[in-house]
């Protein structure tokens, strides 16, 4: 029985070590095609993109294997544009991903943009914690 086990166990690691030089690998492929056609900081933010999107996918799908699907005591239809968004991503966690990854392209190839959501943000933190802006 102990043999067995040890068997199983090496196995195992094995797999999951081939399967983490497989990710590696597969990473490293994907950044130096982006590379051809990209410069080496943007191949770099998609390869990340890419695999934070499908760690994320992963995560949510495992997450919600064992839980309950059926919730008939939620409340019947949210009614701000962000308890839509945010009801639509639970219910449907890849068109969530999929509209993530538009957005971070989208933010991606202009800069200006992202810099502009980037300080909205920013600053209604700095609002929400007492951090207002002085007027002179």
């Amino acid at each position: 029985m102990g043999k067995g086990l040890v068997k199983k166990l090496v196995a195992g690691l094995a797999a999951a070590a081939s399967a983490f030089v497989a990710v590696i690998a597969l990473g490293a492929t994907l950044f130096y095609a982006l590379c051809l056609v990209l410069p080496a900081l943007g191949a770099a933010a998609i390869t990340f993109a890419v695999f934070a999107a499908v760690t994320a996918l992963i995560a949510v799908i495992f997450l919600n294997a064992g839980g309950d699907h059926h919730h008939d005591d939620d409340e019947d239809e949210p009614e701000s544009f962000a308890q839509k968004a945010v009801h639509l991503l639970r219910e449907r966690p890849i068109l969530g991903a999929a509209g993530g990854l538009g957005i971070l392209f989208f933010l991606l190839r202009n800069p200006a943009l992202a810099a502009i959501a980037a300080s909205m943000i920013t600053e209604k933190r700095m609002e929400s914690r007492g951090y207002g802006r002085r007027r002179r």
